[in-house]
């Protein structure tokens, strides 16, 4: 059961890959969505969305963007102390009478460590009702994102985790348990650990890709110190991008994301998809990597 759909419900992060996919969810189901982020103008047409402008270090439009507002989705940007101005806007939406708040952190996190830590356990004791995703990484990153450039490049996958094993897990996916955090009738007051439903090194991940697609992908190790190069040189901050990279040596080292939970069946009643599945139904796109190698 969900809550009224007269409600508003503000997604930070307008255009990002959980926020978009959530607001598809919440505009098909009728709910009044307002989006906001920095790159907004893209979007445009949903006829139940509104879209603002908003940057998380600029509160000059908080006040009219938190007016009417029942429940928030909570998309930080690349900040080492997301704190100083996520619980700022927090309590101002608090004293706006928003009653729920939905963090996006990740599985790799714990509500007692940085980057989000501090947030997640000031939602925990101040929010009327809440709720924390903690996803693991997201199948998107082969098709969207990072490892599709390099593909493109050069067919390999740079990562610092060796052997380590992650429980790759679809967008979509965390967006489904996400629109039911923020709708639900009931608050979920907890946090939620979502994967897919196998933990694969990224060799395994490879030769997921190679067998279905043909394409000749290979993941290459490198050292964190590498990694955090790269992901400086494709416009990350150099102290977050050095976070990210040691996150793949705490995979190696640790098996911090070797798990798998029953989250996206237990909150929204269907499994999650496999990544041979998702890789699968993005063949064509895949594919046509191959010709620019």
């Amino acid at each position: 059961m969900h809550t009224n759909t007269s409600a508003r419900i503000l997604l930070t992060g307008g255009l990002g890959k959980t926020s978009s996919r959530i607001a598809q969810l919440l505009s098909s189901q009728g709910y009044r969505v307002r989006r906001a982020g920095r790159s907004l103008s893209r979007a445009g047409g949903e006829r139940a969305e509104e879209h603002f402008p908003f940057d998380w270090f600029d509160d000059s439009n908080h006040a009219a963007l938190l007016q009417d507002v029942h429940a928030v989705y909570l998309v930080s940007p690349p900040s080492l102390q997301p704190e100083e101005f996520m619980i700022p806007f927090i309590r101002r939406a608090l004293d706006a009478s928003v009653t729920r708040f939905v963090l996006l952190s990740s599985a790799s996190i714990p509500e007692n460590s940085p980057p989000f830590g501090a947030v997640h356990r000031f939602l925990r004791k101040h929010a009327p009702e809440w709720a924390v995703l903690r996803p693991s990484y997201f199948m998107q990153n082969f098709t969207e994102g990072g490892h599709l450039y390099t593909l493109r490049e050069s067919g390999q996958i740079f990562t610092a985790a060796g052997d380590g094993k992650v429980a790759f897990v679809d967008a979509d996916d965390i967006a489904a348990v996400g629109f039911h955090a923020l709708t639900d009738e009931k608050p979920h007051n907890r946090e939620h650990i979502i994967t897919g439903p196998q933990s694969l090194s990224y060799d395994e991940a490879a030769e997921i890709i190679r067998r279905v697609t043909g394409l000749q992908a290979k993941h290459c190790f490198i050292s964190s110190e590498e990694l955090a190069v790269r992901h400086t040189a494709a416009g990350l901050p150099a102290d977050y991008a050095g976070l990210l990279a040691r996150m793949d040596d705490r995979i190696r080292l640790e098996g911090m994301e070797d798990q798998v939970t029953d989250t996206v069946l237990r909150v929204t009643g269907r499994e999650p998809r496999s990544l041979e599945e998702f890789i699968r139904d993005n063949k064509a796109s895949l594919q046509s990597v191959l010709q620019s190698i």
